[in-house]
């Protein structure tokens, strides 16, 4: 039965394995090239309304100023880390936004060069009139500066994973992000009429799970599965590039640099796409580009928890029992809350005892992070353990214990969370399992496993 179930439970990972790689994985098989993936913006930028006369701009280059390499642990490599064809990316932004006519300025030598060339041409097959000249080149009202001024990587990283008995699963994931100033320029005064800069992050995400474990005598199963997701950085680059040059038009708009066709189709656009929510939002942004909301974990909140546990203590065997438990929590300062909390579970050992038992702890919390969704948090209190009767085998109904917790708590909203956490118990009185010897006492530990409600009748 153990074989046949582990069998079973290899199958899943295989097959799991292939349905996840079917889609990008295909042996000896090549892919046809492909329209162009365009960034998320790239929609809100195609629908801006129509300019009462559009720009002639210029870009003669916007170029990656970070200097940076793609960092590589075992070689030196000289490949940079964000894309050097920005000034393509930009000229394509400013073609799709209906708002400029982008004239050629990168290459303007070998623009020159041509033009001279058919002029020469011209020149030796033309009658004695002499050749008609070329016309004149476009000048521009306004010149397109900046460039990628910031590419950082690890901004966050973490990750998660368990393993038993070699069985299972972890996750990584890590955020890097680029960031791109841009800004107009004014060709007769040389003033700089409007500069924005945007941020984009830049995701990577790793989740692998596999199986380590002898099924039989000298008989060994091994299997592995993973999937890994790396945001490409051009795209990065481009949606940055995209939301910089939305961002320009609507605030030239503004401040009166440049006029639209009709003024209520731009501010219909600004309240469709909540142009001045995203302005409140980035300015809440801290350097890691999480929003902090300082009231996010204050006030009172209920948490109903679901959650598995054992002792260690006489018993080499002891079972691992569920158990329901429901806490209160009051935030005291920022960081610091209270919380005070009831649990129902069993504590037992097979072919010895089996009892119901109920504890109760209170508990000093600090957030890690407070202001964010997602927080490690950290408890210490005490409580007791306290049987539904004196049972026989136990010298006391009630054993106080000292309790440490830890975990994360992610929040949604101001309203819902979930909670995940480890707890342990050292038990100030020996004879949780009803036995009391040896040189330490009873411990309790447990997995939990939480759902957070915020009622707003009481904050």
């Amino acid at each position: 039965m153990r074989v046949f179930s582990t069998a079973i439970l290899s199958g899943i990972i295989g097959i799991a394995a292939l349905s996840g790689c079917a889609g990008t994985m295909k042996p000896m098989h090549t892919e046809r090239a492909t329209h162009g993936t365009v960034s998320e913006v790239y929609s809100q930028l195609k629908e801006l309304p129509e300019p009462q006369e559009k720009i002639v701009a210029a870009v003669y280059r916007f170029r990656d100023q970070t200097g940076q390499y793609k960092p590589s642990d075992r070689v030196a490599s000289w490949s940079t880390a964000v894309t050097q064809g920005a000034t393509s990316i930009l000229m394509k932004a400013m073609e799709e936004s209906g708002w400029f006519v982008p004239i050629e300025r990168e290459s303007i030598s070998n623009l020159l060069n041509e033009r001279q060339i058919i002029q020469s041409i011209r020149q030796q097959h033309s009658g004695p009139q002499g050749p008609q000249p070329l016309p004149p080149l476009l000048f521009a009202g306004v010149m397109l500066e900046g460039g990628i001024v910031g590419y950082d990587t690890n901004v966050i990283t973490g990750g998660v994973g368990a393993r038993y008995l070699g069985t299972g699963g972890s996750g990584q994931y890590r955020k890097d992000q680029v960031t791109i100033y841009l800004r107009a320029v004014s060709t007769q005064s040389g003033r700089v009429l409007k500069t924005v800069h945007t941020t984009k992050s830049i995701i990577s995400q790793q989740l692998d799970s596999g199986v380590f474990r002898f099924i039989d005598t000298n008989r060994l199963l091994e299997a592995e599965a993973g999937y890994t997701y790396n945001e490409p950085p051009v795209m990065a680059v481009t949606e940055a590039i995209d939301e910089a040059v939305k961002q320009l038009i609507l605030e030239g708009v503004e401040a009166d640099i440049w006029t639209p066709k009709n003024a209520d189709e731009i501010a219909a656009y600004r309240d469709r796409f909540n142009f001045e929510k995203q302005k409140e939002e980035q300015l809440q942004r801290d350097y890691f580009g999480l929003i902090d909301q300082p009231d996010l974990r204050g006030g009172w909140s209920l948490t109903t928890n679901g959650f598995f546990g054992t002792i260690i203590g006489n018993y080499s065997n002891p079972d691992v029992n569920p158990g329901v438990m429901l806490q209160v929590e009051k935030g005291v300062t920022r960081n610091f809350s209270l919380r005070l909390g009831g649990q129902r579970t069993r504590i037992s050992a097979p072919n010895a005892f089996s009892n119901p038992v109920n504890a109760a702890d209170l508990l000093l919390n600090v957030y890690i992070t407070p202001g964010y969704n997602l927080s490690p948090f950290m408890a210490a209190g005490g409580g007791a353990f306290i049987f539904d009767k004196k049972y026989t085998e136990l010298d006391d109904q009630i054993l106080p214990f000292i309790g440490l917790e830890t975990g994360f708590d992610y929040r949604f909203n101001n309203r819902f969370g979930v909670r995940a956490s480890a707890s342990y118990r050292y038990l100030l009185i020996d004879g949780l399992d009803g036995v009391s010897m040896g040189k330490y006492n009873d411990q309790h530990w447990g997995v939990n496993l939480g759902f957070i409600y915020q009622p707003g009748f009481l904050n």
